[in-house]
């Protein structure tokens, strides 16, 4: 019983290559959304997942890897601890491209598809037949229309100073430039059965000069939210709760490892058999503490490692040994094994990232602070886990 997970804890016999494998093949069971982007080269697709992730452009190019031959997959933060996955299409327009190379590889893998056009485009007819393929195969997921570069409809002008569309199905408002309007009417009727809702939005560099450079990304990110199912919305919520407020680079780019490792510690801790999560668990949080060290670009060793978790590591441990029992009983142990193991993850990982900062700024901090930062940033994780398990929950 104890061979499959075995794997999951790092031990000095176990190489960094075994172990990001097998966090990988955890990583297949995390609940992350996975989003199929579809759309036309320049329609606007990195522009959306910049948006979401708030990463910069040559990051996002240097994160794909190829899927099949018109494909890539990008996932955010890393592949080693996902919190987001996008497949971005690039295939269309070729004349050999034929949906059914993706439909085999991840058509049924995906729980959202969000098919990007540019407003003012209306040679569409790859796009169009290639998307009917993919909604005859799998009808009941959910499809969002990204009418995109709304500006090219009035170039040189600016958006509306206040926001017309609404977060209807099919927002089509008067009082916007008559060519913008006539073009979305003429897009629904196009895309009419095909997609669930649409989204027109224009997502430009600041240097652009637009006054609003994310007009309509709340409107896109809210759609997102309520087509996802419960779980997978649970991760995007999170994700923008703890990361949007941010303008630390560092912390922009450590959080969302934080919460990709929570989520895999979550999962491990929900397999139904009781006892064999807790080395799993635990050997997560020693390579996040690690990962953390590597982004803040600071030395890790036995002794400072000893400092920090001396005081916390053996309370975790017997916490989690405590709820360990509850999974005798079906389900509701589980959940709460799962919320206890995201929380102590989450709390753990957000003390090395503030141990981290700390030492850059010149403080080195006391046990004492140490456990009250792991106290605090316990009592955070757990609301986080509570406020985004709703299934009306909005990003703050």
């Amino acid at each position: 019983m104890w061979n499959p997970f075995k794997k999951l804890f790092p031990s000095r016999q176990q190489s960094e290559a075994e172990f990001l494998q097998a966090a990988r093949d955890l990583a297949l069971r995390a609940p992350v959304p996975v989003l199929w982007l579809f759309g036309k080269t320049g329609s606007g697709k990195s522009s959306i997942i910049r948006y979401l992730t708030g990463v910069e452009a040559i990051e996002v190019g240097t994160g794909y890897r190829p899927q099949t031959r018109f494909s890539a997959r990008y996932d955010f933060p890393n592949e080693n601890e996902p919190v987001l996955s996008f497949l971005d299409t690039r295939g269309l327009g070729e004349v050999d491209y034929n949906p059914a190379e993706e439909l085999r590889a991840f058509g049924r893998d995906t729980q959202l598809m969000i098919i990007v056009v540019r407003a003012m485009d209306h040679a569409l007819d790859e796009v169009l037949n290639a998307l009917k393929t993919i909604r005859r195969d799998s009808p009941h997921r959910p499809v969002i229309l990204a009418l995109t570069a709304l500006h090219d409809a009035y170039p040189g002008a600016q958006h509306p100073h206040v926001d017309p569309f609404d977060e209807s199905p099919f927002p089509l408002p008067t009082g916007i430039d008559e060519n913008l309007r006539r073009s979305i009417e003429k897009q629904y009727e196009r895309f009419h059965g095909l997609v669930d809702r649409a989204v027109p939005l224009d997502l430009t560099p600041p240097d652009e000069g637009f006054n609003d450079p994310t007009f309509g990304g709340p409107r896109l990110k809210n759609a997102i939210i309520e087509a996802l199912p419960g779980a997978y919305r649970q991760t995007l919520l999170q994700l923008d709760e703890v990361v949007a407020p941010l303008k630390d680079y560092t912390w922009k780019k450590a959080l969302p490892v934080i919460l990709g490792t929570s989520t895999l510690a979550a999962t491990a801790a929900a397999i139904p058999l009781p006892w064999v999560d807790i080395p799993v668990v635990m050997g997560l949080q020693t390579h996040l503490a690690y990962k953390l060290a590597r982004i803040h670009r600071q030395r890790l060793d036995a002794a400072t490692i000893a400092k920090v978790t001396g005081h916390l590591g053996g309370r975790v441990a017997i916490q989690l040994a405590v709820r360990e029992s509850l999974k005798f009983i079906p389900w509701v142990g589980m959940a709460v094994n799962a919320a206890a193991a995201f929380a102590y993850t989450f709390a753990g990982g957000m003390v090395w990232n503030w141990y981290f900062t700390e030492i850059r700024n010149g403080h080195v901090p006391t046990e004492s602070e140490i456990r009250t930062v792991f106290k605090q940033q316990l009592q955070r994780a757990s609301e986080l886990w509570k406020a985004t398990r709703s299934g009306d929950a909005k990003p703050v």
